[in-house]
């Protein structure tokens, strides 16, 4: 452990020292990705100074505590604030995922189940919207088709922090648990029998890339072919007069993305080649992830999106994640954007398989 926590204190102060760089300094990019990478190693630092002083204090204590009872009587409280320290600095020291302080694009499809899965949908979204609120994030609806009842067939959504977020805070580091099939039992607002019917509904998160991160993601002349069209609101009805909707095809992959809900076609086609891009690393993720499957380093989180994570059982007010075995019955406030003792339940299995993983891996 030292040995990693003095790597990041030398890194930290290579960091500061960068910060006056006349060179980094001309170019925002470079500062911006230096800025944050500097706050986000602050915590872990703080954490390395905070040890290191309890370790001097009992160390002090105990070379007292022999001709002095007052110190002794300390000794006990300074071991608890030694072993807290350390177990809080072991935390920050596990292997990070390096996408964990960037926002995300959060795409949310009707599955089975019909026009009900599709109000789901819409549910899902009010959701997401409603805890990015109380996290302090922005969130806004880039682009989605609605239903004819009112919910989505596809929605997509730009969740953004404000400003740089401490360790573990920022949006991909807690929303990217939520990629998977969630499913719902519930009474349909169409039965009129009032029977209990099951939906369900995909969720897809992906990181989203820092101006000047995506260039990783490079095209070939003949890759991409982009169609533009006129926008159209539920029932086909025209929004717009000009054909200011953008679909774009990546030809390698089959890939394809839609963007219509900006005002002109150049920001539409923007917004769809940063979607496109975070797809197409997606999938590149998603082909490392299957290629080390012994090797993945999160045991909560995987990249299958056929994978069913939750159910929210209404007539029973429950929510229930399939992975932790986390459950509750606060399904009505959950919905309603509280849903960040879910996540931590997510959160905390994700440390604990991470910290074997290392503990295995030392003792070998």
């Amino acid at each position: 452990m030292l040995d990693s926590a003095a790597a990041i204190v030398a890194e930290h102060a290579e960091l500061e020292r960068r910060m006056t760089d006349p060179e980094v300094l001309a170019d925002p990019v470079l500062m911006r990705k230096v800025n944050k990478r500097y706050a986000a190693l602050g915590p872990t630092v703080a954490a390395v100074n905070a040890w290191q002083a309890a370790q001097d204090d009992l160390e002090t204590a105990q070379e007292l505590a022999a001709d002095d009872a007052g110190f002794a009587e300390e000794l006990p409280a300074l071991t608890q604030q030694v072993e807290r320290s350390e177990a809080k600095l072991r935390t920050l020291l596990l292997p990070r995922d390096e996408d964990d302080d960037r926002d995300v694009i959060l795409e949310v499809k009707a599955g089975a189940g019909g026009a009900e899965a599709a109000l789901f949908a819409a549910d899902l979204v009010r959701m997401y919207l409603r805890y990015a609120e109380q996290a302090g994030w922005r969130a806004s609806v880039t682009d989605g088709t609605e239903s004819d009842l009112g919910g989505y067939t596809d929605v997509r959504l730009q969740i953004q922090a404000k400003g740089v977020m401490e360790p573990g805070t920022a949006p991909w580091a807690r929303l990217k648990y939520e990629g998977g099939v969630h499913r719902v039992q519930r009474v349909p607002a169409t039965e009129s029998q009032g029977r209990i019917h099951t939906s369900a509904v995909g969720v897809l998160v992906m990181p989203d890339l820092d101006e000047g991160d995506d260039d990783e993601i490079v095209f070939g002349p003949n890759d991409l072919k982009i169609d533009v069209y006129r926008s159209s609101g539920p029932g086909g009805q025209s929004v717009n007069t000009t054909d200011s909707a953008v679909r774009i095809t990546h030809l390698p992959t089959g890939v394809v993305v839609s963007c219509q809900n900006e005002k002109s076609q150049l920001q539409n086609k923007e917004s769809a080649m940063r979607v496109l891009k975070a797809r197409l690393r997606q999938l590149e993720q998603e082909k490392k992830d299957a290629e080390a499957s012994a090797a993945r380093k999160s045991q909560v989180r995987n990249m299958d999106r056929s994978e069913r994570i939750r159910t929210y059982n209404y007539p029973e007010n429950r929510i229930a994640d399939h992975r932790t075995g986390y459950k509750s019955y606060n399904l009505d406030s959950v919905l309603d954007g509280d849903l960040a003792a879910v996540i931590d339940s997510a959160v905390q299995a994700d440390e604990a398989a991470r910290m074997a993983a290392v503990a295995a891996g030392s003792s070998e």
